[in-house]
């Protein structure tokens, strides 16, 4: 396509490829429940109390709505999945959403509640093939997030709030001044008043918009107060209710255009790091530091690579920066040359003045691990670097998950864990032990016997039976046995020795402490 009279290519899609934990809490870490799972619902606190926050389809057909107790819920449908609300993650699906439609869609758009966007479609549609062909485009966006949405498009931002939220369709288009008959069949909850207003329209019998309309303005005003006068004037159009765009930050950029071709990595490696003064110093101005750069090369056949680096904390070093672009120059294919070279900082993070560490008093500066973990990330990729984290479980298995490399993870437990833990525990055979509390005095691993010379446990480890049946009566006896070479192992036996409810007695390695 061409914009501006400059030639440019499609930006990449913003979601694809990311984690899904910046998903909202509609959608969870884990695969969305299929037609078979359990009803699911999300609870938030409300003083003293749970409330359902938002149901899925199968318990909104259960009747199990927002507003409901969770107790109430539970006692309808006894195998319901119960999940914590999380409105902060909602709020920031929803803005990466508004800034999507702002870079791809519209320039006015902002988020609407806790759960839309407004999108004013004036003078854009047409680049979409018109209103109706770019709303089902959007549908088809949602879907593709694993997101229900309902589209609304009317003359007014209350009218179509009101038609997207309380509408029969998923998807409704209005004529400009229609808005009052299409809004007169519309619960009152349409307009967005204030639970007060609603409350006082109950108790006079106004339940729909079309109540409202032949009422004279005085005594209504009086009953309900000005602001539903005044909601009701801004989805009819009698007054203007102006959207407030969300604003986009202008990327930092530098740009070199070359007056001769290059294509020797010492000349591209020059240019680079002049972009890269540039671009720090730009980042500095703002106080902001660069956590991803994009390089693009723009060859004298107009054709453009593009090479990125990402650091794990903010930085404006441009020293630091010009050696992970030196780690992938290699990458770099000049062609017939390089005319046109551009930097942008595409993510940024706020980073302050920078303190200098005193060594006159001979004071050393504490290591900062940051600079070789972006290093190593770009020798072997981001991927291979991480960190172990702590997760709330008692079982082992359950017990780690894979952090940032420079995340110090908490709630690590007292007791003694095993340096290297096996992915799966592995069965042993040949064991001899004496039931029901002593550890092993000998046993067979991988096709080796070894002779037990000391031991200590058991620590006692139940199942966690809120996750599936078979772990309601789940025991797990841990020992920690030292062989006659000095080798150390961590090892466990299903079931407590007594009930055999708890386990079937056999033997298992699960790390191994050196």
């Amino acid at each position: 396509m061409r914009e501006l009279g400059r030639r440019s290519e499609a930006a990449d899609h913003p979601f694809k490829g990311r984690h899904q934990e910046s998903l909202t809490s509609h959608v969870a870490a884990s695969d969305p429940p299929g037609p078979s799972a359990a009803p699911l619902i999300l609870a938030e606190q409300v003083g003293n109390k749970q409330l359902i926050a938002s149901a899925c389809p199968a318990a909104l057909a259960l009747g199990l709505v927002p507003g409901m107790a969770v107790t109430q819920a539970r006692a309808l449908v006894p195998d319901l999945d119960i999940r914590p609300a999380d409105p902060a993650a909602d709020l920031a699906l929803l803005e990466k959403l508004a800034l999507h439609a702002v870079r791809h869609w519209t320039p006015t758009a902002a988020v609407s509640g806790a759960d839309g966007l407004w999108l004013d479609l004036t003078g854009v549609t047409h680049l979409f093939g018109g209103e109706e062909r770019f709303c089902r485009r959007l549908l088809g966006f949602c879907r593709r997030l694993r997101l229900t949405g309902r589209i609304a498009v009317a003359g007014t931002p209350g009218a179509a709030y009101a038609l997207a939220h309380f509408g029969a369709r998923t998807l409704e288009r209005i004529e400009i001044g229609s808005e009052a008959q299409a809004l007169t069949s519309l619960p009152l909850a349409s307009l967005r008043l204030t639970p007060e207003a609603l409350a006082a329209a109950s108790r006079f019998g106004l339940e729909r918009v079309g109540d409202l309309l032949p009422l004279p303005r005085g005594p209504l005003a009086r009953r309900l107060g000005m602001a539903s006068i005044r909601r009701l004037d801004e989805a009819l159009g009698r007054l203007a209710e102006p959207i407030i765009p969300l604003i986009l930050e202008d990327v930092p950029v530098a740009l070199r255009r070359l007056l001769e071709p290059i294509g020797t990595a010492e000349a591209i490696e020059q240019v680079i790091r002049d972009l890269l003064g540039d671009l720090c110093g730009q980042l500095g101005e703002r106080g902001l530091g660069a956590r991803t750069l994009l390089l693009g090369l723009e060859r004298i056949d107009g054709s453009e690579q593009k090479v990125a680096i990402g650091t794990v904390r903010a930085t404006r070093d441009p020293a630091h920066l010009a050696r992970l672009f030196h780690l992938r120059i290699e990458r770099i294919d000049p062609g017939g040359g390089f005319e046109t070279m551009r930097l942008a900082a595409t993510r940024t993070d706020p980073l302050g003045a920078t303190g200098l560490i005193g060594t006159l008093a001979g004071d050393d500066a504490p290591a900062d691990l940051s600079m070789l973990v972006d290093q190593l990330a770009g020798r072997a990729g981001s991927e291979a670097l991480f960190t172990v984290g702590a997760v709330e479980s008692d079982v082992p298995e359950r017990a780690t998950c894979r952090a940032e490399p420079l995340d110090t993870p908490d709630g690590w437990p007292a007791w003694k864990r095993p340096v290297r833990l096996l992915r799966r525990p592995e069965p042993l055979t040949n064991v001899v032990a004496l039931l029901p509390d002593h550890p092993p005095r000998r046993f067979a691993w991988r096709g080796t016997v070894h002779a037990v010379v000391a031991g200590d446990g058991p620590e006692r480890i139940h199942g966690e039976w809120w996750r599936r049946d078979g772990e309601v009566w789940a025991v797990r006896d841990y020992f920690r046995v030292e062989d006659e070479a000095g080798a150390r192992f961590w090892l466990f036996r299903r079931g407590d020795g007594v009930d055999q409810a708890t386990g079937d007695l056999s033997w298992y390695m699960h790390g191994l402490f050196g």
